[in-house]
């Protein structure tokens, strides 16, 4: 036991993980192996390899004397067993493979797996011996041998990644041979010829050891044969040679043939003729399609046949780029690619952050873009495409090498993963013993786990930077002078690049670039370091050139201050949120350009929530008191205030930080804080004496009223006063119409902000009523003349600014008017819903779609505000609650009463939130107020990308907006007009 114990030690210290298992495999071992443990401990797992070679000389005691005499056959031999256990288990199944490692070639691999199921390989179309379980034994068998032989080569350093991959997919083509000749004696092919073509890696030659071999089927007929019959015949063909590749023996199963990228995927016929394949792509094909089509090469069946395909669709691949849909087709695919990315999780090295599908991708679509001009580019794989790239100037030298490097290296490590047990795997493991072996097999001695990772994640993140810019770096080197030995993109290829991209105007997208990025100074270099990211970004916005030119415009105004662009490079979210708004919001980029160090408010969420009231009325005040006397630009200053506060709401409302009714909230507060600011910056000047004769209010109506503001709202407004004590009522009168008419002139004044428009047409009589009353005038008139339309008008009559007192009491006066005691009569209901029924005749636009009129269209705002006021005017003098000027509020108010049931509730919400999301996004994508949905399909994907929906999301948006608004509709024709 001492003995035992002191082997395992030795063994330990020498490299074994497991020393005490390595001395009792040893021990038992019928041969000595002490001789061959120095050879052992520097394969890339010594333990396992110790396990699969004692195994081996158990069947085959021969073996060890091989080894011990042939040294490359023992560096091959050991190479293998440290990596793969289920390679180990093929040499222990059939011993006599293991000679196979002394050759440095081996002979044709197709012609081997023919004869391994009894075909002859010089037959045009051979035939197998016999079907069934025992050729299909065989030729795995035959495969597996021949992959053990290639892993050696490739272990031991013999071959490079691209033979590699060339000989395993050579070697996959073999496979598909000898299936099909199995499946031709197993269904006959006398009235059809049959080719298979090999998409993905390996079309491309660069797959791995363990993939699903992505086909495509061809077919004919024989001269003289019917096609019916002969493309029936060709589906079994093809269905038995996919089972001969799939089905699992007593020697397992090749791997699994995916015929997914044909024409209509799974739902299409297997097997085409070429006349029905270049049909579909001419009609059908998405852009994804011909992506695929990049790889595709003949590969088994017949050759030639195979050849006409790829030279038929090989045209069509290479003017995709012109195709109608191209840009959407290319964000789609991105996004596929990032989600992918999200679900995968970032130890994925097929679909994770810095991965190989981020290269392939990357690369396939260059070659998409600019092959149609340039033939250097139509190559299949991915690292000669690559070069292609680099020598061509469509990617740079440096990232060029780099990109291959780290594509090399992701690669070599998806090998290693999937030979330890010849399983389809892409996820680098977490146990310590596995990384332990990939860096090992790596060439990692002194601390391969850590050597391991650290390598891995380096590529990994140098990837995903690489991918990032890719496609943008060489278009600033396509502006900038270079020395002409350098290759750059040609303007065309630059202007090509960006129009694949979403950009509609590449000419002028390049003449911005050029001026932003050109010159020696500290600001051009560091705008060539943002750039590329940013126009990535910008590409990804629903307006790509006009995020382009609001940061050229943003950027000759504040590229001299020291912070911009230094707060742009050190943070990525203040650059990527000021992407996203200059790509959205001609609104927002309109006061970004007139405030534009707001900029700084991006980088945090904390920054871009609505400030309280009382805060902003301060900084109001104290702007007025600043400019006393001087009214025009104390409101100038106050104007200011109130573009910033609305580029901090739209921003957060375009980042989804605040819902439509925080929206409101903060327009309308915002908006009452301006007409306080405006209200005193009047009394202070020489209206001051106005104070001296009368007390002076502001009441908020409309959406201002219910706290319901949008970026497009006016002030509708009433103006109310009240003579001080021993004031003659006229020159009171007098004085508060001054001062009504001053705050109006000066909120209109002429100026870069959006204007703050005082409408005061709510008032008793309207445009022919006076302007401002008193108090008194207000109580006379509504015991007199008031119409059921003014009592409705009321319901949101709020104070916003003034003598507070007074607006009080003014409030205070209109209750009994809006909140009836005793509800509404049965004459005064149908009044209301004959005014509604007329409003919905008269005043929609002509020429204007009512069911995508935002306003009054059915089931639209108007509708909504329509039964929440009724309501009110009927149940609010004996149910408090309904007092509210808010329209939701009144509903949910009406839910608790029982008033409304809560799933009519529900409906009617959607509909006001959808249809107000929907004017503001208007509002915030034209910069100008609309009603109506665009009919313009650009500015409707527009709206639509404002809203949320993906770039091909518009008619998703129009459907939603109608349903949602159709069954609002359904419940005011119930609730409202009691249908």
């Amino acid at each position: 036991m001492p003995r035992i114990e002191s082997t395992a030690a030795r063994l330990a210290k020498l490299g074994f993980a497991d020393g005490a298992r390595a001395a009792q495999l040893i021990r038992q071992s019928p041969a000595d192996l002490d001789d061959i443990l120095e050879a052992l401990v520097a394969v890339a797992d010594p333990d396992q390899a110790l396990v699969s070679l004692t195994r081996l000389i158990e069947r085959e005691p021969a073996v060890l004397g091989t080894l011990r005499h042939d040294e490359r056959l023992s560096s091959r031999l050991l190479a293998v067993l440290g990596v793969s256990a289920a390679l180990g288990d093929h040499f222990v199944r059939h011993p006599s493979h293991v000679a196979m490692l002394a050759e440095d070639r081996l002979g044709d691999a197709r012609a081997e797996l023919l004869r391994a199921v009894g075909a002859e390989p010089g037959e045009s179309e051979p035939r197998a011996e016999s079907g069934g379980h025992d050729a299909l034994t065989a030729l795995r068998v035959a495969y597996r041998g021949r992959l053990a032989h290639l892993a050696a080569r490739d272990l031991t350093g013999r071959l490079g990644l691209q033979d590699v991959t060339a000989e395993l997919s050579e070697l996959a083509g073999a496979a598909l041979e000898a299936a099909l000749a199995v499946a031709r004696t197993e269904v006959g092919a006398e009235d059809v010829r049959l080719a298979v073509i090999g998409m993905g890696k390996c079309g491309a030659r660069e797959l791995n050891y363990i993939s699903d071999v992505d086909v495509i089927f061809v077919a004919e007929p024989r001269e003289g044969a019917d096609e019916a019959k002969a493309l029936r015949t060709a589906t079994r063909l093809a269905q038995a040679m996919m089972r001969g590749c799939t089905t699992t023996t007593s020697e397992g199963s090749l791997w699994e043939v995916d015929a997914g990228l044909r024409p209509e995927g799974r739902s299409g016929p297997l097997v085409r003729t070429l006349e029905s394949h270049l049909a579909y792509y001419h009609r059908w094909a998405k852009t994804w399609e011909f992506q695929a089509l990049l790889k595709a090469r003949p590969v088994a069946g017949d050759l030639e046949l195979g050849a006409a395909y790829v030279a038929a669709v090989n045209d069509m691949v290479w003017s995709a780029a012109t195709r109608e849909h191209f840009v959407e087709d290319v964000q789609a695919m991105r996004r596929r690619v990032e989600a992918h990315v999200r679900a995968e999780g970032d130890r994925q090295l097929k679909l994770g952050p810095g991965g190989l599908r981020d290269i392939e991708f990357a690369v396939q679509l260059l070659q998409l873009v600019h092959g149609r001009l340039d033939p250097l580019l139509r190559r299949r794989a991915t690292l000669p495409a690559l070069a292609a790239l680099s020598r061509g100037g469509y990617v740079g030298r440096e990232d060029s090498r780099s990109l291959a490097e780290a594509y090399t290296f992701l690669r070599q490590v998806e090998h290693l993963l999937q030979l330890h047990r010849m399983r389809r795997t892409h996820v680098v493991p977490t146990c310590e013993a596995d990384l332990r072996r990939l860096g090992r097999a790596l060439g990692m001695q002194a601390d391969p786990v850590g050597e391991f990772t650290t390598r891995w994640r380096r590529h990994a993140m140098e990837a995903r930077r690489l991918h990032e810019k890719l496609f943008y770096r060489p278009l600033l080197e396509a502006v900038a002078r270079l020395p002409e030995s350098e290759a750059r993109l040609s303007a065309s290829a630059a202007a090509a690049r960006l129009e694949a991209l979403g950009y509609v105007d590449p000419t002028g997208a390049l003449r911005h670039i050029a001026a932003l990025s050109t010159g020696v100074s500290r600001r051009a270099a560091i705008q060539r370091t943002l750039l590329p990211v940013m126009l990535g970004w910008f590409a990804d916005t629903p307006d790509p050139d006009a995020a382009l030119l609001g940061f050229r415009q943003v950027s000759d105004k504040l590229g001299t201050t020291p912070w911009y662009l230094r707060l742009l490079r050190d943070e990525t979210a203040v650059a990527a949120r000021m992407a996203r708004v200059l790509g959205t919001s001609r609104y927002a980029t309109g006061l970004l350009m007139h405030a534009p160090d707001a900029v700084a408010m991006l980088g945090s969420d904390d920054e871009l929530t609505p400030r309280p009231p009382d805060s902003l009325l301060g900084e109001a005040s104290a702007a007025v008191s600043r400019h006393a006397g001087e009214p025009e630009t104390a409101v100038t200053a106050v104007r200011a205030l109130r573009r910033k506060e609305l580029f901090r709401t739209a921003v957060a409302d375009i980042s989804g930080l605040i819902d439509i009714e925080t929206v409101g909230t903060a327009l309308s507060r915002l908006n009452d804080v301006t007409l306080q600011a405006a209200l005193d910056a009047a009394l202070g000047a020489a209206l001051g004496r106005a104070r001296e004769v009368t007390s002076f209010a502001i009441i908020a109506m409309g959406r201002l009223g219910g706290m319901e503001c949008s970026y497009a709202s006016d002030a509708d407004v009433m103006f109310v006063h009240s003579p001080l004590p021993g004031v003659d009522e006229r020159t009171a009168t007098d004085a508060a119409f001054a001062v009504a008419n001053e705050v109006r002139r000066l909120l209109s004044l002429p100026a870069p902000d959006p204007p703050l428009l005082i409408d005061p047409d709510l008032r008793p009589e309207g445009r022919q009523g006076p302007l401002v009353r008193t108090l008194a005038s207000y109580r006379a008139y509504y015991a007199r003349w008031s119409s059921p339309w003014e009592a409705q008008a009321l319901l949101r009559a709020r104070f916003s600014a003034g003598d507070a007192e007074l607006g009080a009491a003014f409030t205070a006066m209109i209750d009994e008017l809006r909140h009836p005691r005793d509800g509404l009569s049965g004459d005064a209901v149908r009044e209301i819903r004959r005014l509604k029924a007329r409003m919905e005749a008269e005043r929609l636009p002509r020429g204007a779609d009512p069911a995508l009129h935002t306003k009054l269209g059915p089931g639209g705002l108007s509708d909504v505000e329509w039964v929440a006021q009724l309501l009110q005017l009927q149940h609010a003098g004996r149910v408090p609650p309904l007092r509210t000027t808010r329209t939701l509020e009144a509903l949910r108010a009406a839910v608790a009463e029982d008033l409304l049931a809560p799933e009519d509730e529900e409906v009617l919400a959607e509909a006001w939130r959808f249809a107000s999301r929907v004017r503001d996004a208007m509002m915030l994508v034209k910069g100008r107020p609309g009603d109506s949905i665009p009919k313009d399909t650009a500015e409707r994907r527009q709206v639509a990308r404002t809203l949320g929906y993906p770039p091909d999301g518009s008619e998703d948006f129009l459907d939603d907006y109608r349903r949602v608004t159709r069954r609002a509709r359904k419940v005011v024709d119930r609730v409202f007009y009691g249908g």
